[in-house]
């Protein structure tokens, strides 16, 4: 039996930075890149929405400043927070674009790469739908994969080494992707 790849058709519009053929959920938390910046590292992240849940629009309303902060508990926290992603990744592999890669999502926080302060200015932020308990799902590197084969083309700044977990360009402040994210897969 001959395997069909399920995620071959998307490209990056480069005027736009619009990854093609993936659905668009426009977040309002984005601002421009500084003038002198450009996509040039890739920050994984994982989050669910309540903890340890998968499948829902928790996440979604997060990113467009819609979620319910009364809703579960653990959201309280949440309450006046203003936090995007570039994509989303979910557990099947499909795939949900908020911000433009040429602008400035708000993915990061306080954080250093390369040597350099505010990494959003110079990042792409993706959110695989997950947590630092659980494993990814094979659709899920493979999405991821076909990102990062994207993003060598369209931005001849970035490379597969500079592929970095949140927990590295902010350690002690964040965990994630989390010790079940396997880097192999990806670098």
């Amino acid at each position: 039996m001959v395997q069909i790849e399920r995620f071959k058709f998307m490209r990056v519009c480069p005027e736009t930075g619009i990854i093609e053929g993936v659905q668009q959920i426009p977040s309002s938390n984005f601002n421009a890149r500084p003038s002198d910046a450009t996509p040039e590292v890739l920050i994984v992240h994982s989050i669910s929405l309540p903890p340890g849940s998968y499948g829902g629009m928790e996440v979604v309303d997060l990113f467009c400043n819609r979620l319910n902060c009364d809703s579960h508990p653990s959201f309280d926290s949440l309450r006046d927070l203003e936090v995007s992603a570039h994509v989303l990744i979910r557990r099947n592999g499909d795939c949900i674009q908020f911000v433009s890669l040429n602008e400035r999502a708000w993915h990061a926080g306080a954080s250093q790469c390369l040597g350099r302060n505010n990494v959003n200015d110079f990042s792409i932020g993706v959110e695989l739908e997950g947590s630092e308990y659980d494993n990814f799902e094979e659709a899920q590197y493979d999405r991821l994969n076909e990102l990062i084969d994207l993003l060598l083309v369209a931005y001849p700044n970035f490379s597969r080494q500079k592929i970095f977990g949140h927990s590295e360009i902010s350690p002690g402040r964040k965990t994630d992707p989390g010790p079940y994210f396997e880097w192999s897969r990806i670098r």
